[in-house]
């Protein structure tokens, strides 16, 4: 007989606790295989496709696109015995002593009514249906004498308000001498609207001068709906994630920030040698890269800005490996991907992994374990024309830097200015876990190992 099964959404990450539905990729009536992917859902964290758990048929979508479903709320039915045999007929109950029979499953039975899957169809039981007007009278035993319904209750009538008539332009003379209303009429003024100061209300020659020489009334200013050029947009997904990180990072830890401004001409000078060698050919090599890597060499030496405050556990947990943190701006929103193991990757390794790590980032296919477990970050702010900022940290980590653009700026060279390639970093910490001392430290060796790359052999 058909097996029905309903599929609930898992939990694709840690701490997941609801997804969009981003799009279906099979309907009702579709046949699936095991790990067959059925349906691509948004997390907090990136943009994941499940696989389907069982082979069958599928005969309903629980949940439609653009729906935000909570963890373990099923969305799809599969039948995974879509040819197995019928169930057996029930055994006849009670109710057909009165002449109803069960009938077989999708036949009509006498009434008219289909037979149907137990379960899927009207509930057991005697239907309650309203007595016909035209039926005769129950037995005299049966009947119940229903009480005096009680006289209903009127309630009184409410005042009526009546609007006071409203007096037509035409209905009302003002009451003027014949040489007042030709000045009126020669100044514009209108007698309706004035009041007369004279006796018995007779409007008198002050009155209308005194109309003309009063500011006229501001005309009342319009009222501009602002809703109509508003677009709201739910706060959800990737935009919800990070929202709620930058707080919890923000009002969690003490935030630091200091700034450097560095003369790299001989990073980019380096740079262009590099792409030159036949061992980086083909390989974009980009002033990111060289970034990352003094950040990886800088932190031997300051430990801490790799280490983590554990609230919980009352502990700083200082890690002897980097796992790197790009931030990337996606369609989706922010994410942070992870370079894993950074530390024991070559300048020409950690290049291909951070162009291989923005590609995937920008066609969000980012998997929510490689934004997982970060231990510093870099934000490069520079490729939008930004010279520098005071970035967040990233939640449970302990320092993050800004890469801000390289300009051709004036510079101080042996006394003499001269044009020369600077950049401006900035570097954000957990003043918890890191001294001033320690940041400053982290942060100067990053700005030396840029203005002179050969530096690095003296780690």
């Amino acid at each position: 007989m058909p097996q029905y099964k309903q599929f609930p959404l898992p939990d694709t990450a840690e701490g997941l606790t609801e997804a969009e539905i981003l799009t279906w990729h099979v309907k009702p009536g579709d046949t699936v295989k095991v790990n067959q992917i059925i349906v691509e859902i948004e997390t907090a964290k990136a943009a994941v496709e499940l696989p389907c758990p069982w082979a069958g048929v599928v005969t309903e979508l629980l949940a439609e696109p653009g729906q935000t479903v909570e963890v373990g709320v099923p969305i799809i039915t599969i039948d995974t015995d879509p040819g197995g045999a019928a169930a057996p007929a029930p055994a006849p109950v009670a109710a057909e002593s009165n002449g109803a029979s069960s009938g077989k499953i999708g036949e009509e039975m006498p009434g008219g009514r289909i037979a149907t899957l137990v379960g899927y169809g009207p509930k057991s039981g005697t239907a309650k249906r309203r007595a016909r007007k035209d039926a005769p009278a129950a037995a005299p035993a049966a009947a119940v004498v229903a009480p005096p319904a009680p006289a209903p209750v009127v309630a009184p009538p409410a005042p009526v308000v009546v609007a006071a008539p409203v007096q037509a332009p035409g209905g009302y003379v003002p009451l003027a001498k014949p040489p007042v209303r030709k000045l009126a009429k020669d100044l514009g003024v209108d007698l309706h609207a004035l009041t007369g100061s004279g006796p018995g209300g007779v409007i008198t020659r002050e009155d209308v001068e005194t109309a003309v020489s009063a500011p006229a009334a501001a005309p009342a200013q319009s009222v501009v709906d602002n809703g109509s050029r508003e677009r709201r947009v739910p706060i959800k997904g990737v935009r919800k994630a990070t929202a709620q990180a930058m707080v919890d990072s923000a009002f969690t830890a003490p935030h630091v920030t200091e700034f450097l401004t560095v003369d790299v001409t001989p990073m980019m000078e380096l740079r262009a040698r590099l792409k030159n060698a036949p061992e980086f050919r083909g390989v974009k090599l980009t002033p990111l890269a060289f970034c990352a890597k003094a950040i990886i060499l800088a932190a031997r030496r300051t430990p801490d800005v790799n280490a983590t405050w554990d609230a919980a556990a009352n502990e700083i947990v200082y890690k002897d490996y980097v796992h790197l943190g790009i931030a990337a701006a996606t369609p989706r929103g922010l994410v942070v991907p992870k370079v894993r193991d950074a530390d024991r990757m070559s300048l020409k390794e950690l290049a291909i992994a951070l162009d291989e790590l923005a590609t995937v980032a920008r066609e969000g296919k980012t998997s929510p374990a490689d934004m997982m477990n970060g231990t510093i970050t870099i934000t490069n702010v520079g490729v939008f024309g930004v010279d520098t900022g005071t970035p967040i940290l990233n939640p449970g980590e302990s320092a993050i830097l800004a890469l801000g653009a390289i300009r051709d700026m004036p510079w101080v060279v042996d006394g003499e200015i001269k044009i020369r390639k600077i950049c401006q970093l900035a570097l954000s910490f957990d003043h918890r876990v890191v001294d001033g001392q320690q940041g400053s430290q982290f942060l100067a060796d990053v700005g030396a190992l840029l203005a002179e790359p050969g530096i690095a052999m003296t780690y």
